[in-house]
């Protein structure tokens, strides 16, 4: 039976090495939100509580379909600011899974940055950057603490 819940709100994660669905998935749990995972065909994923969606290889592909399934009213969580701002302009949410949240206030400037610092590395001849530091427990507490406080807004129907 599909979960329910009154504003009809879902979680769309852009589940491609995405290290906080486990977090996700308890939080959902909790407010009885549908969740829908979407990777591609080079990962695998299992999941007893959300939809796991696998869609064909192909740049962007899980972007793309990502941003066709959410609708307003509905969290995206992903690391990617354009997805984000894809998903703004639908009038969905969306949250980095560091807990900060991609707002119409922010993403521009967040866009900006990402186009700055790819033109850099670009004009250094310096396409690889180095990997994120080591997830900690605190950063997960924190996006749980942020993802938390994003439901209740959502749900609330209150101005995030």
């Amino acid at each position: 039976m599909e979960k329910v819940n009154e504003c009809g709100t879902r979680i769309y994660v852009d589940a491609d090495a995405c290290p906080v669905v486990g977090i996700v998935e308890k939080l959902a749990r909790k407010y009885g939100i549908p969740v829908t995972l979407l990777c591609d065909t080079n990962h695998v994923l299992v999941s007893d509580y959300s939809e796991v969606k696998m869609i064909g290889a192909g740049a962007d592909a899980v972007d793309y379909a990502l941003i066709g399934l959410c609708h307003k009213g509905d969290i995206v969580v992903t690391q990617d600011y354009g997805v984000a701002a894809m998903a703004l302009g639908k009038g969905a949410c969306a949250i980095h899974q560091s807990g900060k949240w991609y707002t119409n206030e922010n993403i521009d400037r967040m866009l900006m940055e990402r186009h700055l610092a790819k033109k850099a590395r670009r004009a250094t001849k310096k396409n690889h950057l180095k990997g994120p530091k080591k997830r900690s427990r605190e950063d997960d507490e924190h996006f749980e603490n942020a993802l938390d406080l994003l439901i209740q807004k959502v749900l609330s129907n209150k101005e995030i």
